[in-house]
């Protein structure tokens, strides 16, 4: 039986398109008057939460699907309407605007949209990070060197453009030794097979349809930069302060979820089956997306992994990225405007400006079988 699920709007776009929403997010927020992110109401027992379709964040619509959403918003006396949105940008303008207390979401989305925008956001969950799921793909050259002075087709300013970032690092190249052309991720497989395309970044599953071509080549992907494009479940800060029955009952969710998604048994079969045909591939496509990443299905690595300075290392490089490309918000004069909270107690940036924390709590309370 489906519990408390809608599916809203009939335009896809994934999860790697956010940058966009940015304008459009400060809009809705200031016309919403008093935002999440401000003060809040006495606690309360119902709340919305927005996801949008990718291989890390299919459990979402699984536990909803499948009763365990019900199940742990009734062990805390709790009513939680999970929604799914084929959009993803605009998952992320209303969960800015308040119309979602949380919402999957990347890492870097959730510092350029929310965080950006004035809305205090914690990272409940760290659900995952993609090792491989996002290529930089030339056609017939097998030399990430070869992109020099070549045409990039991406999604300008996803994490497309970092990745890309970061490739051309690694060769010793900068951004001005290609030019990029801005193209929709719904149009990235056509545009590929055109002979004036020779090099796309973009994401699974397009990943996997572009490198089905015998002249595309895999010269670069998230496999080389571990742990940078990290995949969440942020919840409005206030409201979980206020409502910490609300995180827990998020974490329960995941976990129960991810346990089931990852056994290796007719049950978890079936699970994964159910999850690749919502995402419109199959059990073996879904699979295979699954390999490609690092999936934070226990807490106890969970745990372990947002503690590490590995975070503080991405984020730091995230929040220049996205300075650079001006994306922190009109007011923002450094890379230090927005504070970044980690979970070791540091904080980047404006410790009097923090937007956008990540927290072990309720992951470390699931590894301590607290739940």
């Amino acid at each position: 039986m489906r519990f408390s699920v809608s599916t809203l709007f009939s335009n896809p776009l994934t999860r790697r398109s956010a940058a966009f929403g940015l304008g459009l997010a400060a809009a809705l927020m200031l016309s919403s008057g008093p935002f999440a992110g401000s003060a809040q109401a006495a606690p309360k027992t119902e709340f919305k939460v927005a996801w949008s379709i990718y291989v890390g964040w299919m459990p979402w619509g699984y536990a909803a699907d499948h009763g365990i959403v019900k199940k742990w918003a009734d062990k805390y006396g709790l009513k939680i309407d999970v929604v799914q949105f084929n959009d993803y940008v605009e998952s992320i303008n209303q969960y800015t605007a308040g119309a979602f207390d949380a919402l999957t979401v990347t890492n870097m989305d959730a510092l350029s949209v929310p965080a950006a925008g004035g809305v205090d956001t914690t990272a409940v969950i760290m659900g995952d990070f993609s090792n491989g799921n996002d290529a930089v793909i030339l056609k017939s050259k097998d030399s990430l060197a070869s992109i020099k002075g070549q045409k990039v087709n991406l999604v300008e300013f996803s994490v497309s453009h970092y990745l890309l970032a970061r490739a051309l690092e690694s060769v010793k190249l900068t951004e001005r030794d290609v030019k990029v052309v801005n193209t929709s991720d719904a149009d990235m497989v056509a545009a590929y097979k055109t002979k004036a395309v020779t090099a796309v970044v973009t994401w699974n599953p397009l990943v996997s349809e572009i490198l089905a071509e015998k002249s595309a080549k895999n010269v670069f992907d998230s496999s080389k930069i571990p742990g940078e494009i990290m995949d969440l479940m942020v919840a409005n800060t206030q409201t979980l302060n206020d409502n910490p029955d609300f995180g827990k009952a998020l974490a329960g969710i995941w976990y129960e979820t991810a346990a089931l998604m990852t056994a290796e048994s007719e049950a978890g079969k079936a699970a994964r089956t159910a999850m690749g045909k919502a995402s419109g591939t199959d059990l073996s496509g879904f699979e295979a997306q699954l390999k490609a990443t690092r999936l934070f299905a226990t807490a106890p690595e969970a745990v372990s992994f947002v503690k590490s300075a590995a975070v503080g290392t991405t984020m730091d490089r995230v929040r220049k990225f996205l300075f650079d490309k001006k994306l922190l918000g009109e007011s923002a004069k450094s890379a230090d405007f927005i504070g970044i909270a980690l979970a070791d107690g540091k904080v980047l940036g404006d410790a009097k400006n923090v937007k956008l924390r990540f927290i072990d709590t309720y992951m470390a309370m699931a590894a301590d079988g607290k739940l």
